[in-house]
Order: C-alpha cells, then structure tokens, then sequence
C-alpha cells in the first residue's frame, strides 16, 4: 500500500509556520509599544505651548426654585 504523506509533509511546515506567527506578534506589540512611547513623550512639548486656563465653574450643591 502506498502511505499518505500529505500529513507528514505539512507536520514539517510547523516550525516554519510557529517562528513566522511569533514575528508577527512580536512585531505587532513593538509597534504598538514603541508608537505609544513616542505620544507620550511628544504630548508633553505640544501640551506647554496650549495651556489654557479656565475660569472655576459656579457649584450649586441644591436649588429651591
């Protein structure tokens, strides 16, 4: 009888597949983290030149009307 080897043949892709799948998480989480990173550092320049500050609002704690 001839054996099947179509099971043995994509059982050797594994590794391949594994290590492809492990980069593209990797690489996903480091854009992820590196882009964070750089929003945080950069919001601080952009944030001392747009200081505003606003006029404290009027608290009614209860009203009678």
């Amino acid at each position: 009888m001839k054996p099947k080897s179509t099971l043995s043949a994509i059982g050797g892709w594994n590794s391949f597949f594994f290590c492809v799948g492990m980069y593209v998480v990797a690489l996903f989480f480091s854009i992820f983290v590196c882009s964070s990173i750089f929003y945080v550092v950069n919001s601080n320049k952009a944030a001392k030149g747009t200081l505003v500050e606003k006029a404290p609002a009027k608290t009614e704690l209860a009203s009678l009307k």
